[in-house]
This record gives structure tokens, sequence and C-alpha cells, in this order.
């Protein structure tokens, strides 16, 4: 039988003392968490190990002992054989290592069978060996002791599936899931160091001293009225946004299609998330903690980068300047574009009358949008200063401020897509309906299919004079759909590289993928082993090293929940859209569930 042993670097050149672990259920293997260094009080040391016990819910117990002979311990050693009928155990670990070698001799002592088995080890103790195997029927353990990094094992998160996501596992655990759980809970174990007085001295990764312990305090105790306070402004500003005078049409309307809205209410969600007073309940809430407060900073951070240039060298007077003659000329290009499609466009010949009347209607709608922009231009300038401010808040509210601005700008442009969308999908609508005529079927409304129907001469008569004028008027109805979708596409287009550049800002874990690059075993996938020592006379020694998880993996994994600008359907549902005329809103945004 081969008994694993998970021992901590940190306790290679430990005083000799107990090791205090525990066994992993369902596997022949002990978990090594820190040696208590003699001398000792034995009860003490039980009262200790039950406070510990009780404040980290882990199952520990005295393991064994660990010798490691200086100059004046002789009766060390048998000091601590003996306490094994003090601290009871079905197997008892005595693990000596001598100066200078770099393994270690192990002994079990089984404490149901009353003897002793030792694994491959020193020539003077041979003979014992030999006569135990004899006792017991020539019983063997073999000792393998598997080294790990303690303090990467303590912060590092072991996930258990290729994709990142912790799942519950059936039972009972894995050896490894069990071993990262012990020491993960253990941090009340390795709390004192060496220059703490308390009832007992060990060591383990903590014990030659804390770093910034002070700071950390300090932190947490500022932390923690400065939370409450945050969070009782945020409360306030969501109950003042909850009034009914904020629920009268149009403004719930206009506060789900403005991206500004949307994106104020989602920090404003991320703020209480992040200054809640309630501790995170496991690793993933406390990752999405940081991603939330590292996203908030970089945003700030390149929102008042983008303020300091828009308020620098008097950058804003120049976009308002700039702003009127472009409309100018948007219209001009848009007169021309009309003048043409009136014409013969390409050398097709169109139904000149409607073509007319939906020319000139179009050019009064951009006649009606200039006057409304010379109207505004004296206090162009100033919306923009007062917009520019917007960015103190962060980038990503200043782009969904700029996504709102365009779409008020072209405004017209998509009035003249809803224009013609309408009225071709009417006509390719009626097209439909007249053609199942002439095959004698109907559309029945109730059952949502087509029906056999018999139609009387004067039916036919009719449909058919319909169907001609309609299929008649269809091209120059087409063609100014066409004309009209494109360009609202390309307005569409520009407003979806604002949305995504914002759903990356508000989604990206940049605290994950910075743990990632600079703490790659904080996120583990598995781990690896490699022989550290296989000298005679000791037993085998492994090196357990962590690997690291995917980048693609943790970008998937902690990825925050956000809303999305992507439209609901498939590519192939949206190119149906665009053929029979249906209106596509790129503004409905697709949820996303939180955890």
């Amino acid at each position: 039988m081969v008994v694993k042993v998970f021992f901590p670097q940190c306790c290679n050149r430990a005083d000799s003392g107990l090791l205090v672990g525990r066994w992993l259920t369902g596997h022949d293997s002990a978990v090594v968490l820190a040696v208590i260094h003699y001398p000792f009080i034995p009860s003490g040391v039980k009262q200790y190990i039950q406070q510990m016990q009780a404040r980290s819910g882990v199952e520990l117990s005295v393991l064994g002992s660990w010798s490691l002979p200086k100059e004046g311990q002789g009766d060390v050693d048998s000091f601590l054989r003996d306490l094994s009928t003090i601290f009871p155990q079905r197997r008892w670990l005595q693990i000596s290592r001598e100066m200078g070698k770099t393994g270690f001799s192990c002994s079990v002592l089984n404490t149901e069978r009353s003897s002793v088995f030792q694994a491959p080890v020193k020539t003077e103790q041979k003979g014992e060996v030999d006569e135990d195997r004899e006792e017991e029927g020539d019983s063997e353990e073999k000792i393998i002791f598997i080294h790990y990094e303690q303090r990467k094992v303590m912060l590092s998160q072991l996930h258990r599936d290729q994709d990142g996501r912790m799942e519950p596992e059936p039972e009972p655990p894995s050896e490894l899931t069990q071993m990262f759980d012990s020491v993960s809970r253990s941090e009340p174990l390795f709390v004192l160091d060496k220059f703490d007085e308390g009832p007992v001295k060990s060591t383990h990764w903590q014990s030659e001293g804390r770093e910034a312990s002070i700071m950390v305090e300090l932190s947490k105790q500022a932390a923690v009225p400065l939370c409450s306070l945050v969070s009782a402004l945020l409360h306030l500003w969501s109950g003042f946004w909850s009034l009914r005078i904020f629920s009268v049409f149009p403004l719930p309307f206009l506060h789900s299609k403005l991206s500004t809205c949307v994106q104020l209410r989602y920090r404003t969600e991320q703020m209480k998330t992040l200054w809640s007073t309630q501790a995170a309940p496991d690793h993933r809430h406390f990752m999405r903690k940081a991603n939330i407060f590292v996203s908030l900073l970089v945003d700030a951070a390149l929102g008042v980068l983008l303020m300091s240039w828009l308020y620098r060298d008097d950058h804003i007077t120049a976009v308002a300047n700039a702003l009127v003659p472009a409309a100018d000329h948007v219209a001009k290009e848009l007169n021309a574009l009309l003048q043409w499609l009136m014409g013969a466009p390409a050398g097709l010949k169109m139904n000149r009358a409607l073509d007319q009347v939906l020319g000139r209607f179009f050019l009064y709608h951009i006649h009606l949008w200039i006057s409304y922009i010379h109207l505004m231009s004296p206090f162009v300038e100033s919306l923009l200063w007062y917009g520019g401010l917007s960015a103190a808040l962060g980038l990503s509210l200043a782009l969904s401020l700029l996504s709102d601005m365009i779409a008020l700008l072209t405004f017209h442009i998509y009035c003249f897509y809803v224009y013609g969308a309408r009225l071709y999908c009417l006509k390719v609508y009626g097209l439909s309906s007249l053609w199942r005529l002439f095959r004698g079927k109907k559309w029945n409304v109730l059952r949502q299919r087509v029906d056999s129907c018999s139609y009387d001469l004067d039916q036919l008569f009719i449909g058919t004079l319909l169907f001609t004028v309609l299929l008649f008027l269809l091209p120059t109805t087409a063609l100014y759909y066409l004309v009209f979708t494109l360009l609202r596409l390309v307005v569409v287009l520009l407003q979806g590289v604002i949305h995504l550049t914002v759903d990356f800002i508000n989604s990206f874990p940049l605290f994950a993928v910075g743990l990632r690059v600079c703490r790659p075993y904080r996120l583990a996938d598995g781990v690896k082993f490699r022989v550290l020592c296989d000298e005679p006379g000791t037993c085998l020694h492994l090196l357990m090293e962590i690997n690291p998880l995917k980048s693609s993996s943790v970008v998937q994994t902690y990825r925050t929940p956000t809303y999305s600008c992507y439209p609901r359907d498939s590519w192939a549902a949206l190119a149906k859209k665009l053929f029979v005329g249906e209106l596509i809103y790129p503004w409905r945004h697709k949820t996303t569930k939180t955890d």
C-alpha cells in the first residue's frame, strides 16, 4: 500500500516537533499543514488544535512527529515517538531528516495492529523492519512525499473542469480537491508567526512574519464605514430615480432606449455590488467584486484622459464649429442622392409619379432637419462642454453619450429607413397574400397556417388588379428602401462599434487577467509532478507544481455579466428581416444572467 504525504516546503528545516494536518477522506493520503515546535505541553496542543478546528472547519489532528536532529536534543526523538499514545491516530507518522541529506526517512505506526511499518529506509534499522514484516505477514506501506509550496496552494483556486466553472463534484471529492480545500480553509492556523506570543510555536508559510499586515488591518477597518456611507448614498440615488414622477410616459421609454441611461443604471448596480458591506461568500463573488473595482478604476482613468484632451487647447470649440458644416455637407449629399433617385438611377426606368412623391417627401424631411440643426447651433458648444464632463464618470459613459448624440444627429436617416421599410414591407406582404389568392389559398389567422379557400370572380378580378399595381410599383419602393437601409446600416455599424467598446470595458475581467499574468498560480487548472529526490535509504520525493488556467478560460470564466448590444436574432433571421422589410432595432439589448 502506498501512503502519500503532502509536505509543505517551508517545513523542510523546521525544528523538531509535531505534525499538524489531516488525513484525506477516502484516500491513503495526509496533508501536513504546520509543525508545532518542541517544547510544548500536550494538553495545550490539544486545546490549540480544537480551537483551530472550530475556527477553520477543517478536521485537524496530530499526524505524527517531525525530527530534525540537533546538538543537545538526543532525547527528543524518543519523547516524540511516545506521544502516539497521547494523540491517538489510526496511523502515526514518524518523519525524520538528517542534516546533509535532501530526502526524509519515514515510519508509519499502525495503532490498530500495534506494529510499525517503515518505508525503504536506513541500513541500521533494516533488521527491525524485517522482523516487523515477518510478524505482519510481509505487509508494507510505501511512503511518497509530495512537496508543495504552501503559499501558492493557500492563495490559489483550483478549477475543477476545463472551462473553469466551479461546479459541485460527485462524492467523494478528489484527492487534489480535498488537499487544496484543506490548505485554503486552514487560514486561522497560519495567523501566528514567530514573533507572536501564543500557546505554541509553529512553522508554516507565514511563520516568518506577515507582510503588510498592519496596513491590511487598517484598510479593513476603514473600509467598513466607508462602504456603509457609499452604499447609503447609492440607495438614496436609486430611490430618487424610482419616484413615481419618473414612471410617467415617455420617461420610462427614453430610459430604456438611451444608452447613457442604460449605462448609468448598470454602473449604479455595479457600485452597489462593490460597496456592499457583506463579505464575498465564495471565490467567484470575490473575483467579481475585484474585476468590477479594477474596471471602474480603469474606466475612470480613461475618462479623465479623454476629458483632459477635450478641455485642453479648446478642442470642444473646434468640434462644435465643425459639427454644423458637417451636417450641411451630409444634407447636401443626401439632396444629391435623392435627386439622382428621382431621375433614372443607373439607367433604371422607375414609376415617375411615385418616384416624385417619395423624393419630395424625403427632401422636405431633410429641409426640416437642417433647419432644426441651424436652430440648435448656438447651443451646440454649451451642450458639448457640459456633456464632456460626463467623462469624469468613466469613458464608457462618455461613449454611451456619444452613441446617443449620433442617434439624435442621424434621426432623419432613421426616419427615412422606417418610411421606406414600412412601405416596402406593406407591398411585400400584400403581394404574398395576393399570390396565395391566385393559388386558392388563404392565411388562417386562428390556426396560424395556410388553408384552402374558394374565391368568386369579382375577388379574383380585384386581386389581379391590386397584384399588378403593387408589382409594378415594387421596384421604385425597393430602390428607396435599399438606399436608406444601407445608410441606416452605416449608422448602426458605427453605433455597434461604440457599443462593443462599452461592452468590452464593462465585462473584461482585468483583475483576473492581471492575476494570470503576474500571479499565474492564483488561478490553477491542475498540477504537475516532477521527481525532486530519490536518494538511497530515503523515500521518493515529488515536487507538486501548479498549472495556471489558460488565458481564454480566464476571460470566459470571470467575464463580468453585462447587457449586450448584440441583436437577439441570428444572421439568417436578420437577412430575412431585411429582405421582407421588417424593422431592425439594434438597441434591444440581450440580457445576460447574473450570478
